[in-house]
C-alpha cells in the first residue's frame, strides 16, 4: 500500500512529527483573553496562597487543550501559572504523572490500569464522558481492499496497537467477543506514529487507533472492522493527577480549580465546534476538513467518578490480567480520588 492519498500522507507526517513523548510549552495564561477569561478574578483574590504554584497539564495529543486554553483565556486570571506538556498517547502521560513531571492529564481507560500494575503514584480524579456515545472515538481498521471482513478473521494476523493504551483494551475485548485471545494474533506494539507508517505501508493487517488518526485514515479509504463502542469498548476517558499534588492540601485545592477550568474549556469547545476545529488545526497542523471530521468524537463532559465507572475499569483490569497483558492485579478503588464536588458537570458550567 503506497501513500498516494495526500490526506493519509499528511496524517502520517503529523504522527511522525509528534512522536516525541514530552515537550513542555508554557501557556500565556497571564496575558491570554477570551470568552472565559473573566471567570477567575474572585478565585484569585480569595486564594493568594496559590500564587507560587505552577501546574503542568499533560496534553494527550490531539484534543487541542493548549490551543483552547489560549483561545478561551480560561486560565487568564488564574492565581497560578499553567504550562502544557505534549504526549503522543496515554501510558507515557501516566508515568509522567506518577513521577511528578505533570500534575494533571487525561487518558483513556487502559493507561491507569497498566500504570497501576507497575505501581505508579497517581490517582484517577474525574471522568471525561462522551456526549456522542454512538460515535466511536477509536476503531480497529483495515486497509482499503483488505479481505478481512470479520473479527474472527484476525486469527493469525498482525495488528498494530499502542501498548497499554485504550486501543489495546479495544483489541483485547474485540478478540474476546469472538473467542480469540492475544495469543491467537500477532500484536505489534507500536506508537501511534509507527503504527500509522506500518498501516500505510501494508506491514500490518489491521490497526487499533483513536481519532483523529482513525477518522483521517477512514476518510482516506480505510475500513472499520470494529467500532470502539459498548459493549466492546468504553466511551469515557479519565483525568489522572500526581499523588504528591493531591496529598498537599493547599495544592490539592488549587488543582481542583485547574481541573474545573480545563473542563469548562472543553465544554465551551463543544458549544463552539467551528472554533474547536480551528484549535485542532492550530495545534495539530491538520486541515480544517480533517479537524471538523474529528471534532464530533471529542465532544465530552467532565463529571465526578461514579460507582459504575469503577466497575467498568475493574472489569477491564481483570480482563487484562486474565489475558496476561499485566502481571499484577489492580484494585481500581485504590487508585481513585474523587476530587470534584458532587454534582459537578462541565456541560452546565459554561454557556
Amino acid at each position: 500500500m503506497t501513500l498516494r492519498n495526500p490526506r493519509l500522507r499528511a496524517a502520517v507526517a503529523l504522527l511522525i512529527l509528534t512522536a516525541a513523548t514530552l515537550t513542555g510549552c508554557a501557556s500565556k495564561s497571564s496575558t491570554s483573553t477570551g470568552p472565559l477569561s473573566e471567570a477567575a478574578d474572585a478565585v484569585g483574590n480569595n486564594h493568594p496562597e496559590w500564587k507560587g504554584f505552577t501546574f503542568t497539564i499533560g496534553d494527550n495529543g490531539g484534543d487541542g487543550s493548549q490551543a483552547l486554553a489560549q483561545m478561551t483565556g480560561v486560565f487568564a486570571n488564574a492565581p497560578y501559572k499553567v504550562k502544557f506538556a505534549r504526549f503522543t498517547y496515554g501510558p507515557p502521560l501516566v508515568q509522567a504523572a506518577a513521577s511528578g513531571d505533570i500534575d494533571l492529564g487525561a487518558v483513556g481507560d487502559v493507561p491507569p490500569i497498566t500504570g497501576a500494575a507497575k505501581e505508579y503514584g497517581f490517582k484517577i480524579v474525574a471522568v471525561e464522558r462522551s456526549l456522542t456515545p454512538t460515535q466511536a472515538a477509536e476503531n480497529i481498521i483495515v486497509p482499503k481492499g483488505s479481505p478481512i471482513q470479520t473479527l474472527a478473521q484476525l486469527k493469525g494476523k498482525k495488528i498494530a496497537v499502542p501498548q497499554g493504551s485504550s486501543a489495546h483494551g479495544l483489541v483485547l475485548n474485540a478478540l474476546k467477543s469472538v473467542g480469540l485471545t492475544p495469543k491467537d494474533v500477532q500484536l505489534d506494539f507500536l506508537s501511534p506514529a509507527a503504527g500509522a507508517t506500518a498501516f500505510a505501508s501494508g506491514k500490518v493487517d489491521a490497526w487499533a487507533i483513536w481519532n483523529p488518526q482513525s477518522a483521517i485514515a477512514i476518510a482516506a479509504g480505510a475500513r472499520v472492522l470494529a467500532k470502539g463502542l459498548p459493549p466492546i469498548d468504553q466511551t469515557s476517558s479519565y483525568f489522572i493527577a500526581n499523588d504528591a499534588s493531591l496529598n498537599n492540601p493547599t495544592k490539592r485545592a488549587a488543582l481542583i480549580d485547574v481541573l474545573e477550568r480545563l473542563s469548562r474549556e472543553f465544554a465551551w469547545a463543544v458549544k463552539n465546534p467551528d472554533k474547536y476545529a480551528q484549535a485542532l488545526v492550530q495545534e495539530e497542523g491538520i486541515t480544517l476538513a480533517d479537524a471538523k471530521t474529528a471534532v464530533a468524537a471529542f465532544e465530552s463532559r467532565v463529571t465526578p467518578i461514579e460507582p459504575a465507572d469503577i466497575t467498568l475499569e475493574q472489569n477491564l483490569s481483570d480482563a487484562f490480567l486474565q489475558a496476561d497483558q499485566i502481571t499484577t492485579k489492580v484494585d481500581i478503588p485504590q487508585i481513585v480520588d474523587n476530587i470534584l464536588p458532587a454534582g459537578f458537570d462541565s456541560s452546565k458550567e459554561t454557556s
